[in-house]
C-alpha cells in the first residue's frame, strides 16, 4: 500500500499532537486557546450537551433524571471548559483525564478542584487511560480524533467496562465532510476527522450500542463549521 493509500488514522503522531497543544494558550477565562478565534462557541455547545444529555437521562431505565450523578468523567479535559461549564452541574465529583501539563495545571488550580469537585486529574492520554473506578457519565469530546481506530476501539472498551450499572458514555466530535465519504486527516493537530459510520463500527466493534444519536444545532452557518454530533453509548447487551 503507498503512502497515499495508507488509511488516515496511520499518520497520527501522538507526539505532534502533544507539541501542537503545547503551542496553544491555556487561557480558562476566555478558552479561545480551546476554541480557535469562536468565543460565542462555547455558550452554544453548552447548551446543547445539556440539552442532550437530559434526554439521554430519561431515555435509560433506573437513571435519575433529577439532581446530581455520583461520579462523572471528562476526558480529554483540556483547561476543564466542559467540566466547569456542564459536568460540575450534573455530578458531583468529576475526574479529568488530560495528557496536556499546562492544561492539567489550570484544572489543578481551578475553584473545582479546590472545592473538591474535581477529585483525581489524570495527566494521560485517553490511549493510555485505564480506569480504576466505576462512572456513571464518561463525557469524551473533541479529542478522539488523536487516538487511531485500534486505539480508539480499545479506549471505548475500557469505558464500557468503567460505566456504572446505569451509566453512560458521550462522544461529542466532528463529523467528516470529506466528499468521499472517508475519514480526513489534519496535519496540522495530527488528528482524524472520522465519519458518522466509521465511529459507529467503533462502538459496534467495542461493544457499545448507540442509544441515542443527534446533531449539535445553532451553529451560524456563515461560519461553515464541520457538523457536530453527540452520541449516547451503553454496553450492548
Amino acid at each position: 500500500m503507498s503512502t497515499t493509500d495508507a488509511p488516515p488514522d496511520s499518520h497520527i503522531d501522538h507526539a505532534a499532537s502533544l507539541r501542537y497543544w503545547n503551542s496553544v494558550a491555556a487561557n480558562p477565562k476566555t478558552m479561545l486557546g480551546m476554541l480557535g478565534s469562536y468565543p460565542w462557541y462555547t455558550r452554544i455547545d453548552l447548551r446543547g450537551s445539556k440539552t442532550f444529555l437530559a434526554k439521554v437521562r430519561r431515555m435509560i431505565p433506573n437513571c435519575p433524571t433529577e439532581g446530581k450523578l455520583t461520579l462523572g468523567a471528562d476526558c480529554g479535559a483540556g483547561v476543564g471548559r466542559v467540566t466547569e461549564g456542564l459536568l460540575s452541574h450534573v455530578c458531583e465529583t468529576v475526574d479529568a483525564v488530560e495528557p496536556v501539563d499546562k492544561f492539567v495545571e489550570v484544572i489543578r488550580q481551578s475553584e473545582l478542584k479546590r472545592t473538591g469537585v474535581v477529585v483525581d486529574i489524570y495527566t494521560t492520554g485517553l490511549e493510555n487511560w485505564f480506569p480504576e473506578k466505576k462512572y456513571d457519565l464518561i463525557w469524551t469530546q473533541f479529542c478522539v480524533g488523536h487516538l487511531t481506530d485500534v486505539q480508539l476501539r480499545e479506549y471505548f472498551g475500557r469505558c464500557r467496562e468503567a460505566l456504572t450499572e446505569t451509566g453512560v458514555m458521550v462522544v461529542k466530535e466532528n463529523q467528516s465532510t470529506d466528499p468521499f465519504g472517508l475519514d480526513m486527516y489534519d496535519d496540522e493537530d495530527s488528528s482524524v476527522t472520522r465519519t458518522d459510520e466509521k465511529l459507529r463500527l467503533l462502538f459496534q466493534e467495542a461493544g457499545l450500542a448507540v442509544v441515542a444519536s443527534e446533531l449539535q444545532l445553532g451553529f451560524p452557518k456563515n461560519f461553515k463549521l464541520l457538523p457536530v454530533r453527540f452520541y449516547a453509548l451503553r454496553p450492548l447487551t
